[in-house]
């Protein structure tokens, strides 16, 4: 029996009996709580007024894996887990031992363990404190005839394990005084608020089964024993031949079952407690795994593979699609990083990790990022600096809840840091040991309207997982929600931002452009840019001088720049490392190609021209409006690929010398207009000439076709006289001199 006793919350009870003349206080932990949990209890340092958990000294209590009562002295230094730096020193919620890094007297360690049980879902610890402790470093000393402020929490505990081998209490993460609190206590003055039992909803201790990537679990049934939520059917399902466990997974591990339940009942992981084919019942059931086909027996099992993603909630189900209330509670737990998403690069000098996961059913990407050192906040940005990007702030607060804000930042001073308010889902912001990781999810393309782009900075933050995205970070040590200051910038950042190709799963450091892509760029503007325009107008213009000049230099042109263009497109894909139509430059680039085919291909098929005096044939007609439709198309199509091209260049490399080099081709293309416009003038003007020299013939028939006549121009009509060479001709005779 204790003397007295104080209601902390609900579900937990603070029991204590003071022995002054033994210089201990005896007491007692009692919660309504999980297997898995911690109880602590302990006193604030007297001189703090404000974070009242750190430099507290705390006994933690709970129950080990195998059912035995523990309770040690912990000392708080910040709020995360406990590790130990390169230093070796310790940092955060860490067994005194620790500090120390051994206790072989029990001089640090002074929580005696007196008494502990498990009893209906109620955990009870007994255990005596010193009052006043001969550790000096992490105990406080207890005035017991003063108000003193005591802390008190509650929440999961992760076992020990071999880098860590000591009970690592995770953040209460429940709402204040029902998870966590503290309180003004006299230990000499006698207090009672404790009325009848601690009740627990949960009355039935469930068997707890962590699954292994490595190792099925065999799903089968059998009788209702002591089911967690009656009522519930005569017939239960058994994992590991445990009645209704709660099973514990990690996101981003897969799951084996080997489902050996009879063919009457469908295994199926569900959002809805009940389960039984919920969907009838509740629309808004999300299944995740399993279903109609999931049912086996044991000498035929069925095998289900289930991997819980990022976003599966922390609690899920499994249950029968059959019957209701025959399964129970998986708890979803987050694993390492890496398990979770399926990409991750390191960012500029290593300090920072970047995770991704492209959604395939939505426009969403998932996004996580770890800080490699000891921060007070850890911010990325999309931009190659931080000044003119869109920044994600992962921080916390000064009750230690972790928050994830975003912001347009436009300039260098705190000033210029604007707050905005993305649509972010699954945030999640955690430390360990100092060191930050934010996660949360965003569409790839803001929903806003039209209007909102100009009103709305965030709009303009949009993901095109074809454009390399680039990546800078910073880190500091304070942030805050409120009035930024001078003192929140940054401490360390990166020194150049790194291109994180999101479809390919890697990255590249900012670089200048490769010398083999200049090649490429080089090679493709002369193809497209000077011989394969030269050649049509080579075609279109030279035609009106005597001999085939102009078809030697037509062929030539057309059949170097084709080679030209080939040879391009290999060093690009080449160097590249394959060949992907994502970007517009590509797509523009794969038509002219196809284009400059065509025109090969169709050139070897080009029918025989007429004789002279011979009027062309069909089929000779129709090959040349095709050779001439399909030329013209793969010069458009080509220059467009140059144009695209160099605003491909743009966002992969951000050269300084794009825009230069974007308006010297528009120039150039310009001149190559003024041109044409010039050479079609001359050949309008020079057949008008021709056709008028024509009409002065007084005697004789000129009975040879020029062989420089288009045979496509509107200005070559028939002659009737022509078509009729056997027709009758009237002649005028003068006297040549009278």
């Amino acid at each position: 029996m204790f003397d007295s006793c104080k209601v902390l919350s609900p579900d937990y009870r603070f029991r204590w009996t003071l022995k002054e003349e033994e210089d201990v206080v005896e007491i007692g932990l009692e919660a309504a709580t999980g297997t898995i949990n911690y109880m602590a209890f302990g006193w604030a340092n007297p001189n703090k007024t404000s974070e009242l958990m750190i430099n507290a000294d705390v006994a933690v209590t709970g129950f080990t894996e195998e059912g035995m009562p523990f309770a040690d002295d912990y000392y708080i230094t910040d709020y995360t887990e406990c590790m130990i730096n390169k230093d070796g020193l310790a940092h955060g919620v860490c067994p005194d031992t620790i500090y120390e890094n051994s206790d072989p007297v029990g001089l640090v360690n002074n929580s005696r363990l007196v008494y502990g049980h498990r009893k209906d879902g109620v955990s009870f610890i007994r255990y005596l404190r010193p009052l006043k402790s001969v550790d000096k470093n992490y105990d406080v000393v207890i005035d017991s005839s003063e108000n003193m402020t005591v802390i008190w929490a509650m929440g999961l505990i992760r076992p020990p394990d071999t880098l860590r081998p000591y009970y690592l209490p995770q953040n209460h993460g429940g709402p204040w005084q029902m998870a966590f609190g503290y309180l003004k206590l006299n230990l000499s003055q006698h207090v009672n608020d404790c009325l009848g039992p601690l009740d627990a909803s949960d009355k039935e201790d469930q068997d707890l089964i962590m699954a292994d990537a490595n190792v099925p679990l065999v799903v089968s049934t059998g009788p209702a024993l002591h089911y967690p939520n009656p009522p519930n059917p005569s017939k239960v399902i058994y994992i590991n031949k445990k009645e209704a466990p709660v099973l514990r997974v990690e996101r981003g591990v897969p799951v084996k079952f080997s489902i050996q339940a009879s063919h009457d009942v469908a295994f199926y992981i569900t959002s809805d407690l009940i389960g039984g084919n919920a969907t009838l019942r509740n629309k808004s059931e999300i299944i995740y795994a399993g279903g109609l086909e999931a049912e086996g027996v044991p000498s035929s099992p069925y095998e289900l593979t289930w991997a819980p993603g990022r976003n599966t909630p922390d609690q899920v189900f499994y249950q029968s699609l059959f019957e209701p209330k025959m399964g129970w509670i998986v708890q979803v737990v987050d694993g390492g990083l890496a398990d979770m998403y399926n990409n991750s690069v390191l960012l500029d000098d290593q300090q920072v990790t970047f995770f991704w996961t492209l959604a395939k059913d939505s426009d969403s990407i998932s996004i996580a990022a770890r800080g490699e050192k000891k921060s007070g906040y850890l911010a990325i940005g999309f931009g190659s600096r931080m000044a003119g990007s869109f920044a994600y702030v992962a921080w916390f607060d000064p009750d230690g809840v972790g928050r994830v804000n975003t912001y347009w930042i436009d300039g260098q001073d705190a000033s210029s840091i604007h707050p905005t308010k993305e649509n972010l889902t699954y945030v999640r912001c955690k430390s360990e040991n100092g060191i930050i990781t934010m996660e949360f999810t965003r569409p790839l393309k803001p929903a806003c309207k039209r209007d909102e782009r100009h009103v709305r900075p965030e709009c303009n933050n949009i993901i095109e997982p074809t454009t390399p995205l680039k990546m800078v970070w910073a880190m500091g040590a304070r942030w805050t929600d409120e009035n930024l200051s001078e003192r929140n910038m940054h401490s360390i950042t990166s020194n150049r931002p790194v291109r994180i190709l999101l479809l390919h799963g890697s990255a590249e450091a900012e670089q200048d452009l490769r010398p083999v892509l200049a090649v490429h760029g080089f090679m493709m503007f002369l193809a497209w840019g000077i011989l394969l325009p030269g050649g049509v107008l080579a075609a279109r213009y030279l035609k009106h001088v005597k001999g085939d000049g102009w078809f030697k230099i037509h062929v030539y042109l057309q059949y170097s720049g084709s080679a030209i263009v080939l040879l391009g497109l290999l060093f690009a894909v080449a160097e590249l490392r394959g060949f992907h139509f994502e970007s517009a430059h590509v797509k523009f680039g794969t038509v002219a190609i196809l284009f400059a085919c065509i025109q090969l291909v169709n050139a070897s098929m080009r029918p025989k021209k007429p004789e002279n005096g011979e009027a062309p044939q069909p089929k000779r007609i129709y090959w040349e409006y095709l050779h001439v439709a399909s030329g013209r198309s793969a010069i458009v199509v080509g220059m467009a690929a140059l144009v695209t091209g160099m605003r491909h260049l743009g966002d992969r490399y951000g050269s300084e010398d794009v825009d230069g080099l974007t308006w010297a081709l528009i120039v150039w293309f310009l001149v190559i207009g003024v041109t044409v416009l010039y050479l079609e003038y001359r050949e309008q003007q020079r057949r008008r000439e021709r056709s008028y020299g024509r009409s002065n013939w007084v005697l004789g028939n000129n009975s040879e076709e020029d062989d420089s006549t288009d045979l496509l121009s509107p200005s070559r009509a028939a002659n009737p006289k022509d078509l009729h060479p056997s027709d009758r001709m009237e002649i005028q005779l003068e006297p040549i001199g009278r």
